[in-house]
């Protein structure tokens, strides 16, 4: 996004972000939903801090989900929303747009950023089984690589896109990972294993 005024040699943009409010609370800054010269400020200094690029103050997806994963590093499941079960349960927290896998109280894998559906193609809700595992997988519905799918309900599956995830739209239902990510939980999971989904991505 283009900048706009220079904060204390900061370039900065004077637009207000989709998570302008959200990442006003998280920095502890008056949370009205409007972009500042010193909301800039604050937001370019986490975004340099945490090596987001550019880091010109701009309340996106990609600082927004940086702040969810920070606050969720250690204990992802503290609010209970993921049910405890002694098998491996892969958790997919549509409200903050993290997954993880958990087995008992024990996190094997994540959490880690994702993106889920957009609106009129949202991540269905509720208990899912991965039946499915194709590596070098290629959508022919929508002409376009999905490299280590693992199918859970009908086409949508966990994979890896080759673009960003941290966008305000999101897929087409699937649960998209980044590359090294999808790696590491096609690793984790096993044909079998249960997915549990729950919330609402913001903007559906």
């Amino acid at each position: 996004m283009p900048a706009g005024q220079a904060v204390g040699g900061t370039a900065c943009t004077k637009l207000t972000g989709p998570y302008q409010r959200q990442v006003e609370r998280w920095l502890g800054l008056k949370a009205d939903g409007r972009q500042s010269a010193a909301d800039c400020k604050e937001i370019a200094a986490f975004q340099k801090d945490q090596r987001i690029k550019p880091a010109v103050g701009y309340a996106g997806p990609a600082t927004w989900s940086r702040m969810m994963l920070l606050a969720a590093r250690e204990a992802p499941n503290a609010a209970g929303k993921c049910p405890v079960r002694t098998y491996r349960v892969a958790c997919v927290d549509l409200d903050r747009q993290l997954t993880w896998v958990q087995k008992g109280e024990k996190v094997v894998f994540g959490p880690v950023p994702m993106r889920s559906g957009k609106a009129g193609y949202r991540t269905r809700r509720g208990w899912h089984t991965v039946y499915w595992k194709h590596k070098n997988h290629w959508s022919t519905l929508y002409n376009s690589p999905m490299p280590y799918a693992q199918f859970f309900d009908g086409g949508q599956a966990f994979h890896a896109v080759y673009g960003s995830i941290f966008t305000t739209v999101g897929s087409w239902g699937c649960v998209n990972l980044t590359l090294g990510d999808a790696k590491k939980l096609w690793n984790v999971l096993k044909k079998g294993d249960h997915v549990y989904v729950w919330g609402r991505r913001p903007g559906t």
